[in-house]
């Protein structure tokens, strides 16, 4: 059982579930108030419920408002406020067998030419996301631009209106799309910036030269558009660069800088441009000047430190750049950071109260050397009230991506609060493929899924399993997606280290999931190729020695597996293939399934199934 805390109450997962998700809308049009919304789930009715808010950007009282609209500027307006942008699904491929057959109304059938067929949870119906602009006073007569093709923008699955701006003379729109369709699309990443005419209708490519993505484009206030990039097709993980588009010459802000951006703002004279990025563990705010073309070096400088997450950037207001922050043990609050002063102000507290009840974990920074001789950043989280003198079942945490950064962020199903909470030390390596750390340290983990980092993981638990609170007798390992594939990697090789295992939406066979994942340019860069490509020797080092499946002769520990039914990136085939091999090996294992969740568990009631039966295991298990 896992051991809790005394002197306080302790996180549950009831408690979690409870929890106001702060979302960040804006600063008000009159500069005075930020704008957010608050979504607290409601179990009951297995769904979250949205309030919206003022406060001060100085900080005050928080005042609910009906309505936001009016209080925010529409980026979807254009410049001289004619015009309106929006976007909707449009019919432009017959793939329904009713659509085909007119006759048959009643047919299920799809057909389809080339891949693409399905992407993260849904089915390709032959709909796409398309552009369209308005008459700001006669909204209802709007013109698709993009007519008849099978592309989308915003982009599927998670793209939304930032995919499309104006530029700052209203005379065309800038829109993201990856114009490639079926199986072109599903092997590439070269998603481009293209420019609309409105007034000859036509659209040209503005990165036609990069094959790799270009995204969230952003106008400077002197009028440069500015995006982010990466370089290689195919390399969904590939360094994020700032790109400044200066009198026609494509500068590169963060080329020499050895890191990735991950969302960006200009400040109001267009002279510096602040971002965040992770590093060392957590994600901070740096900036970095735009010289134009003169002979100023570009210098990037980072600004913030802590051990916390700078989320969001929502705006200035005046020496503050507005923004939202997390740590391990707490969900995101808006921040306010001056700039000038290099202090922070807490402005929203939606979550204070609950966090005030609660004995909260200490986490701690850990470096361990690894096998080849690298420094290594581990995260060990100890449970509330934490007591030295004691012996704690512990858990190794494996990151999924593979390539994403292992930071101080706050999730509602990997919480490592909450774990700790249960009377568990959570040991959470930053493994390679972590950005954070070089790029070169994000890019080993490309085609040696299970060389360099098992050894990695092997190297932070033993060495955190040195202390005399960790019960050694006592490990587990737990992980989702690539962390997944790592839980069933190292039950073939872990020496009897961990008592038990669990693995959610993991990548257990390496041929089955070449052959029914959508996304399979990721497959392609990290795996080195395609299984059936027998004289391709990286390749066939992936599917031999990397493949989890090879290596169930070896398993002997309890394993609980959890799959969403509706994952078509870790399709259900894994989860179930891995089962079926444990049962039938006579090994101790369980079977999780959430039919109609994805790769990740949403609805609130399914969410608290997903909990009670992660520490139910644990408690049966370790």
């Amino acid at each position: 059982m896992g051991i809790t805390a005394s002197a306080q109450e302790v996180l549950t997962p009831e408690t979690l579930w409870k929890l106001g998700r702060v979302t960040a809308m804006g600063i008000s049009k009159d500069g005075k108030s930020i704008v957010y919304k608050v979504a607290t789930p409601s179990v009951a009715d297995n769904k979250s419920n949205s309030k919206f808010y003022t406060i001060p950007v100085n900080g005050g009282n928080p005042v609910e408002v009906k309505e936001t609209k009016d209080l925010l500027a529409d980026k979807n307006v254009s410049p001289n406020g004619l015009y309106i942008l929006s976007n909707q699904e449009v019919k432009t491929e017959n793939v329904l067998g009713k659509d085909i057959y007119s006759d048959l109304g009643k047919a299920d059938a799809q057909v389809y030419n080339g891949l693409d067929y399905r992407h993260w949870d849904t089915w390709n119906n032959g709909s796409h996301n398309h552009v369209f602009y308005a008459e700001n006073k006669d909204k209802a007569q709007t013109i698709d631009i993009m007519p008849n093709e099978p592309y989308d923008s915003p982009q599927k699955p998670f793209g939304g209106d930032e995919d499309y701006i104006w530029s700052p003379d209203s005379k065309s729109i800038i829109y993201v799309c990856k114009k490639k369709a079926g199986t072109a699309y599903a092997i590439s990443t070269n998603t481009d910036l293209y420019e609309y005419n409105l007034e000859t209708k036509t659209t040209k490519n503005l990165t036609e030269n990069n094959p790799g993505y270009d995204t969230n484009p952003i106008f400077s206030p002197t009028g440069n558009l500015t995006w982010l990039q990466m370089k290689r097709d195919g390399y969904e993980a590939d360094k994020n660069d700032l790109i400044v588009r200066f009198k026609g010459i494509d500068m590169n802000l963060t080329a020499n800088w050895d890191g990735s951006v991950d969302n960006f703002l200009w400040n109001a004279d267009g002279k510096k441009v602040y971002f965040t990025a992770a590093v060392d563990g957590a994600k901070h705010l740096f900036e970095v000047n735009f010289p134009g073309l003169t002979k100023i070096a570009v210098t990037v400088k980072q600004i913030t430190s802590g051990d916390f997450d700078v989320n969001d950037l929502v705006g200035f207001s005046g020496d503050n750049i507005i923004v939202t922050r997390t740590d391990m043990n707490h969900a995101a609050e808006i921040y306010s950071y001056n700039c000038k002063k290099k202090t922070w102000t807490q402005l929203t507290k939606t979550n204070d109260e609950t966090y005030a009840k609660l004995a909260l974990p200490k986490y701690e920074r850990r470096y361990v050397t690894t096998t080849d001789g690298k420094k290594m950043l581990v995260w060990v989280i100890l449970p509330p009230n934490f007591d030295a003198t004691k012996k704690y079942p512990t858990l190794l945490y494996c990151q999924g991506g593979p390539q994403s950064p292992l930071t101080q962020s706050y999730s509602f199903r990997w919480n490592f609060s909450l774990m700790a909470s249960q009377g568990y030390v959570v040991v959470a390596p930053n493994r390679r493929g972590m950005y954070g750390h070089g790029q070169a340290w994000n890019e080993q983990i490309s085609k040696d899924w299970g060389g360099q980092v098992m050894d990695d993981y092997l190297s932070a638990i033993d060495d955190v399993a040195k202390e005399s609170y960790v019960d050694k007798a006592r490990l587990g390992a737990v992980g989702a997606s690539y962390g997944g594939y790592s839980v069933f990697y190292l039950a073939g090789i872990h020496n009897n280290r961990f008592k038990t295992f669990i693995s959610h939406c993991g990548v257990f066979n390496l041929e089955s999931m070449y052959g029914t994942t959508e996304e399979v340019f990721f497959n392609n860069w990290d795996h080195g190729g395609a299984y059936w490509e027998k004289d391709n020797a990286v390749a066939q080092k992936t599917y031999t020695k990397f493949n989890p499946i090879k290596m169930v002769d070896k398993w002997n520990t309890p394993i609980l597996i959890i799959q969403g039914g509706k994952d078509y990136r870790v399709p259900i085939g894994q989860g179930q293939e891995a089962f079926q091999a444990a049962q039938l090996r006579g090994i101790k294992s369980r079977f999780m399934l959430f039919p109609e969740e994805n790769h990740w568990v949403l609805k609130p009631q399914n969410a608290l199934v997903w909990q009670r039966e992660f520490y139910k295991w644990l408690n049966e298990t370790l």
